[in-house]
């Protein structure tokens, strides 16, 4: 099969043909319809986080059950969202409903499903893979979704989404009435924001550097928009929240200057939620007494708290009824030969999320 392939952190992906294993116990081999391309990839592209080579990254995807191991429920052809979130089910997080904590060691932790034409083996990134044509995965990690559901638009409830709302809707559990700041409007972000217009937010600010960005915030339920390059921030929030600062902060990209600012926004006995994964190594200051004095929380937030086969059908039903906007966080889409072309659009600042189709 065909896949675009990191030889060197920070270098354009070739794309040239791997190999792939079949499905075992418990696994699925899904043919790729699409896949979305998250910063999380690009980060890893770049080497944020280290890791082995040669990789292959890509974590949003939707496609077809090609082939089944034992034991699994799923059937050849079925249409399903492919997931990083690999869990057992019955260890002490996954019992506590935290699947994304899960600490059971699979097969495919161990051993990648992925080699060159040669035999080496190529890293299956964020356990998933998936700017390829085909993945194989744990069942744990697909949700079944509608015949009549569109592959791109299904893609995006992998990651962007179920992170971005689930902070809000799971993580935070936003009380209706509250006030929000998000910070950061790409994809994670915009979800936030529809995720607090979903719990009844009000007023939502969201922030951000770039005007489109945040035009398309707008457009996703902020009642508010601030440019960090041109406003007076903490003194706006404060003008919007009866000079107290948020009830709830949502920090989508991964600073240590983002963190610091959230706080500054935040009101006393506020909450401060980490929804963007931070580069290795990066790191905040800031005072712990005025913290312990405020009575603030802080809390991370891992893939929206989420609970795949409890929550995607939920969004998929908002999706069909029009409350949960998904085309709309489409800007382009590409053929996995332009993904260095796509990838270079979304580190613009071009795109919101660019996808794309195999």
């Amino acid at each position: 099969m065909r896949a675009a392939v990191c030889h060197e952190f920070g270098k354009p992906l070739v794309v040239e043909e791997i190999e792939v294993d079949p499905p075992h116990a418990g696994e699925v081999k899904v043919k790729i319809a699409a896949c979305a391309i998250c910063h999380s990839d690009i980060h890893a592209i770049e080497g944020s986080w280290g890791g082995p080579l040669p990789a292959v990254y890509g974590h949003e995807a939707a496609g077809v059950v090609e082939e089944v191991g034992s034991g699994v429920a799923l059937e050849v052809g079925q249409r399903v969202v492919v997931t990083l979130l690999r869990s057992c089910g019955h260890c002490y997080f996954c019992a506590q409903g935290l699947p994304a904590q899960c600490e059971t060691t699979f097969p495919l932790h161990e051993k990648s499903p992925l080699t060159t034409r040669d035999g080496v083996s190529i890293f299956q990134g964020f356990r998933t893979a998936a700017f390829a044509e085909q993945v194989v995965v744990d069942q744990s990690q697909l949700v079944v979704i509608p015949d009549a559901m569109a592959f791109d638009s299904a893609s995006l409830l992998a990651c962007g989404v179920i992170t971005g709302l689930g902070a809000v809707v799971n993580t935070a559990k936003v009380p209706a009435g509250s006030s929000v700041v998000v910070i950061g409007t790409g994809g994670v972000g915009l979800n936030s924001v529809q995720g607090a217009r979903l719990a009844g937010a009000d007023p939502i600010i969201a922030l951000d550097l770039v005007d489109t960005k945040l035009e398309a915030a707008q457009a996703f339920g902020a009642t508010h928009r601030i440019n960090a390059r041109e406003d007076a921030v903490p003194e706006v929030v404060r003008s919007l929240t009866a000079g107290r600062g948020a009830d709830y902060v949502f920090v989508t990209v991964g600073s240590g200057a983002a963190f610091e600012q959230g706080l500054e926004l935040l009101r006393r006995g506020g909450t401060l939620v980490i929804v963007g994964m931070p580069a290795t190594g990066e790191t905040s200051e800031i005072e712990l007494g005025n913290v312990a004095d405020a009575g603030q929380t802080i809390v991370g937030s891992k893939m929206g708290s989420v609970q795949l086969h409890v929550d995607v059908p939920k969004l998929v039903r908002r999706y069909e009824q029009g409350e949960l906007k998904l085309d709309e966080l489409i800007t382009a889409r590409y053929p996995l030969e332009e993904i260095n072309e796509a990838i270079a659009a979304v580190n613009r600042g071009d795109a919101l999320r660019n996808v794309i189709l195999l």
